[in-house]
């Protein structure tokens, strides 16, 4: 994950009015710390398999598009 930015600057909070409900909702939620550390803890094995996004998204509320 990238490092968060200062959401205190006028850049960002222009960004952030330009975006779509899915967009904010994963603004808010990558800036989210217990999300980022359970992110950093996932291994790229279970990323990449249904079951890892499933058991993802079922605990952070995400629903992935196919």
């Amino acid at each position: 994950m990238s490092t968060r930015p200062n959401w205190r600057t006028p850049s960002a909070t222009t960004s952030l009015h330009q975006l779509d409900r899915a967009g904010f909702a994963w603004e808010f939620l990558r800036r989210n710390p217990n999300y980022r550390k359970e992110f950093a803890q996932i291994p790229k094995e279970a990323a990449n398999t249904e079951a890892g996004r499933v058991a993802t998204g079922e605990r952070w509320g995400l629903c992935f598009r196919v």
